[in-house]
């Protein structure tokens, strides 16, 4: 692995994802971005994925070490597109709120409910960056908080691989990085809500502000609190299941990103047009 600091090489894709993803890559150069809101969760990873330019960037850190809550989601975003990256995949690991979504299913979901608590979820705040420069007030369609574009390929992709995925459903993401309590889990599933995660937003709407394309990818390691008897999910048994599919995940990633449009024709290129953001964008 090589190493390098400053102007990033043009990377088309990104994917935020867990441990161990740019470690599968030959020849991958590990760069390292500064950003007006702070250092990234990580090196981004650079290298190639069936002939496309990729950045890695380790949602929580290589070692593992921030908790969800914690990741700094905007300096991420904006790591990704000042390396050139245009089309985000959002891999994650979620409890299931359905006993039909037991672990090892994979779903790609369409729908988005935020129930965090604390973290920063805009760039367009009105507060000044270190530059001197100041956003605007901003407010974004985010009614489909998922790129079509991108849910057609992730789709595509898993089914290619064998690995039939569950078209469409809602994410609802708790802040962590405790999981849920029995009556939450329950009243995440009598909503009709689909899988429970803590990494989903801010990140989509992120993207989405930076006129990024965005495709959540969903690993379903257990089956939430409510959705299940005895102790409840644990931690281990998340990396347990995750571990036993991380090589599938990693094909089916692959796979999405050979499937990706080389030009983008979705609406999330052209979320900020007509709008005034007041910064420049990387």
């Amino acid at each position: 692995m090589t190493s390098q600091t400053g102007s990033a090489p043009q990377a088309e894709i990104g994917v935020i994802g867990g441990s161990g993803f740019y470690s599968f890559l030959e020849d991958v150069t590990e760069l390292t971005v500064e950003t007006p809101y702070g250092p990234p969760s990580d090196s981004l990873f650079l290298g190639e994925v069936a002939g496309r330019r990729v950045a890695f960037l380790p949602r929580h850190g290589r070692k593992h070490h921030l908790p969800p809550h914690r990741v700094n989601y905007r300096a991420n975003l904006w790591a990704l597109r000042s390396a050139g990256v245009r089309q985000v995949l959002g891999p994650c690991a979620v409890g299931g709120l359905r006993p039909e979504y037991g672990p090892g299913t994979l779903v790609v979901p369409d729908q988005l409910v935020d129930r965090t608590k604390s973290r920063v979820q805009t760039y367009y705040d009105g507060e000044a960056l270190s530059d001197g420069s100041v956003p605007n007030v901003v407010h974004l369609t985010f009614a489909d908080p998922y790129c079509g574009a991108g849910r057609t390929a992730a789709l595509a992709a898993a089914r290619g691989r064998g690995w039939e995925p569950v078209d469409g459903g809602t994410m609802v993401v708790v802040e962590g990085p405790r999981f849920s309590t029995r009556a939450e889990s329950r009243w995440h599933a009598a909503q009709g809500w689909s899988v429970v995660g803590m990494t989903g937003h801010p990140e989509a709407v992120l993207a989405r502000e930076l006129a990024l394309c965005y495709t959540s990818i969903a690993l379903v390691t257990d089956l939430d609190a409510g959705a299940e008897t005895g102790e409840g999910v644990s931690h281990e048994e998340v990396l347990e299941v995750f571990a036993q599919n991380v090589g599938r995940l990693r094909e089916v990633l692959f796979d999405v990103v050979a499937g990706l449009p080389v030009e983008r024709e979705c609406g999330c290129a052209g979320a900020l047009d007509g709008m005034d953001p007041g910064i420049a964008l990387p």
